[in-house]
């Protein structure tokens, strides 16, 4: 089905999380973010790079970003992909590159399909440029995909189809088999598959790219450095994929795109070639949240609370609440009773459902879902109460 350019003003998952921050910000109410999708931060190794980089003069990696972008990087990149330089095209963040690519190969009165649930920006960003979208459904509680489902969605309209691996909302995974088949879909419909891979360095090795698959000419992989590492800061994304797809969104890029900080991609250079301690650091924080988040979820089935899979890798997770439809409603509630935030599945398009982050500190994780789990009761409870005649 397609969705209206109106429906997706009003539930703009960017306005909810500027607007639930600073409604909570003003009543000093808010505890635990669990709407979070990313580790924290690592301040501290941030510095540690800084400091190795600059400290005694200004590092080798800080090189114009201009015309090939960071030479250094993209090296990185493709050794880490195993593909040439010539394929990698680094940008402002996932999103800057999800745009480009939009901008550069589709046109007025093409179509995209995209993954139901999804990550609302796949959508909002297609149409903010005059492109329709169709959906194609990944059904609870895996998550998984249908290529036969996804090749019978496709239009002739249709240019371009999109989804994430690990998937966003719910963090479950695509197999390589799947993205074999998704990709053959696209060559024989001669469509591009574009897929977001923010999430796939959670899986480790269990994950290929799908760029790195050598399965089609047809597919682009895009990722950057602010779900795995932290680093937003940096501003810092990137595509991969054949260079026919390539060359068309770079000369785009060499057009539009003045805003690359030749710091922050220096900084990326220096995290890419040697990730080990960033890496550790990431998979500490989740070896010690992961435990926390599987003894409530075994908590929260067994009560009836919530229906769903938690997935094996990451850090999100989409549950869905039993006896609760309008999700944004109890994250609005929560969050004034508790000081608690999550993601209502409604930003998403899949209301009744919660995205949850559970990547932090573990003192802080047990106290959010200490107050979901007080609140999924109480919520229930009270408005079955209100219910009764």
């Amino acid at each position: 089905m397609a969705s209206s350019p109106d429906d997706q003003t009003s539930k703009s998952y960017a306005q909810w999380v500027r607007r639930s921050i600073i409604r909570n910000s003003n009543s000093r109410s808010l505890l635990v973010s669990l709407f979070e999708s990313s580790v924290p931060e690592p301040k501290d190794l941030l510095r540690e790079v800084l400091l190795e980089g600059f400290e005694n003069g200004i590092s080798s990696r800080y090189a114009s970003t201009f015309v090939k972008g960071n030479p250094f990087l993209v090296a990185a990149l493709a050794r880490d992909y195993g593909v040439r330089e010539e394929q990698v095209l680094t940008t402002t963040g996932a999103t800057g590159a999800l745009s480009l690519i939009y901008r550069a190969l589709l046109k007025a009165g093409d179509r995209i399909l995209i993954e139901n649930p999804s990550f609302e920006l796949f959508g909002s960003l297609a149409q903010s440029v005059g492109i329709a979208v169709d959906t194609f459904e990944r059904p609870a509680p895996y998550f998984t995909i249908d290529p036969a489902e996804v090749e019978a969605r496709i239009r002739p309209e249709t240019r371009m189809i999109v989804l994430s691996n690990l998937h966003n909302p719910s963090g479950m995974p695509v197999s390589d088999d799947t993205m074999r088949a998704l990709c053959a879909v696209a060559d024989r419909h001669d469509v591009v598959l574009v897929v977001d891979e923010v999430y796939a360095p959670y899986a480790g090795d269990r994950l290929r790219p799908a760029a790195s698959l050598g399965a089609s000419p047809r597919v682009l992989s895009v990722n950057s450095l602010t779900k795995i590492f932290g680093l937003s800061t940096l501003r810092c994304g990137w595509i991969v994929g054949d260079e026919s797809l390539v060359a068309p969104v770079r000369e785009l890029a060499r057009e539009v795109e003045f805003a690359i900080s030749n710091l922050a991609h220096a900084v990326a250079a220096l995290v890419v070639e040697n990730p080990a301690r960033f890496q550790e650091n990431t998979f500490s924080v989740i070896a010690k949240a992961r435990p926390i988040i599987e003894s409530y979820h075994a908590y929260w089935t067994a009560e009836g609370l919530v229906e769903g899979t938690l997935p094996e890798s990451g850090c999100i997770a989409f549950p869905r609440l039993v006896g609760i439809g309008d999700t944004e409603h109890f994250s609005g509630w929560l969050s004034d009773r508790c000081g608690v935030l999550v993601a209502p599945g409604e930003y998403f398009g899949a209301p009744g459902h919660i995205r949850l982050g559970f990547a932090m500190e573990p003192s802080r994780l047990d106290y959010g879902l200490q107050a979901l789990t007080d609140g999924l009761l109480t919520y229930r409870e009270t408005h079955r109460l209100l219910e009764l005649p």
